[in-house]
């Protein structure tokens, strides 16, 4: 374990100010007084596009180019898949038990691998460290707006409740820079296993539950073929690579 340093103290503050943004986007879809104007419908519908937009990128841009060059073209497309497959079944528990928490599932693994590669980064690429804890405040913040609607709609919690539970989400990420910058920074292919494992799960609960418009409800092959689709092209891309 390295020695605590200004790099150390730096992740948990980065991962701490990027982690906020959760509560404070659900604290912003509390303010639904005025949810029958059509303006207000609309905007919630933009924030969800732009939400599943965000975890995309997240998936495209950040974690399967970084997990892939940590590992081997076969653990990537297996932690991969096994990503898909895993969060396929917490998905379907959830649904035989009337839950309905994608949205908060998704946020959470793309904010906790992130909140690792944070940490680990910081080590060798400042400048690319403060670059993701900025996405990865800019992902929080429609993510905890959409999981706060997703979760409050089904009436489990009070939304007291649920504000205190997504603020109880900060630690999570000054947690996990911890783990990336005192652990995984000397273990790069358990980084990479971790996020394209959460890159598959990721993209199976977007296009099961956080896409919008979905038609199928309860119906669990068509996320698992973009899961399977995804993975036939990264197969292909690591083929040429």
């Amino acid at each position: 374990m390295p020695v605590l340093s200004d790099e150390f103290y730096l992740a948990l503050i980065l991962a701490t100010l990027a982690g906020a943004s959760i509560p404070i986007g659900a604290a912003l879809s509390s303010f639904d007084r005025f949810r029958s104007s059509w303006i207000v419908e609309e905007f919630r519908h933009t924030v969800v596009a732009f939400g599943a937009g965000a975890l995309f990128s997240a998936i495209a841009l950040v974690l399967v180019p970084q997990g892939s060059e940590r590992l081997a073209a076969g653990p990537t497309l297996a932690w991969f898949a096994l990503g898909g497959l895993v969060f396929f079944a917490i998905d379907r528990a959830l649904a035989a038990k009337g839950g309905h928490a994608a949205q908060f599932l998704a946020m959470m693994l793309d904010y906790v691998p992130e909140a690792m590669a944070l940490g680990a980064l910081l080590a060798d690429n400042l400048s690319l460290a403060i670059l993701m804890a900025v996405l990865i405040a800019l992902q929080n913040l429609p993510e905890g707006f959409n999981a706060y609607r997703e979760m409050a709609r089904t009436g489990g919690a009070s939304r007291a409740r649920l504000l205190w539970l997504f603020a109880l989400m900060v630690p999570v990420g000054p947690l996990a820079a911890w783990l990336g910058v005192t652990y995984l920074v000397d273990h790069p292919t358990h980084l990479g296993a971790v996020m394209m494992f959460a890159s598959g799960g990721i993209l199976y609960l977007l296009f099961e539950d956080v896409a919008p418009q979905v038609p199928l409800e309860r119906h669990w092959a068509p996320p698992l073929g973009a899961v399977a689709g995804f993975t036939l092209g990264l197969a292909g891309h690591l083929m040429v690579a």
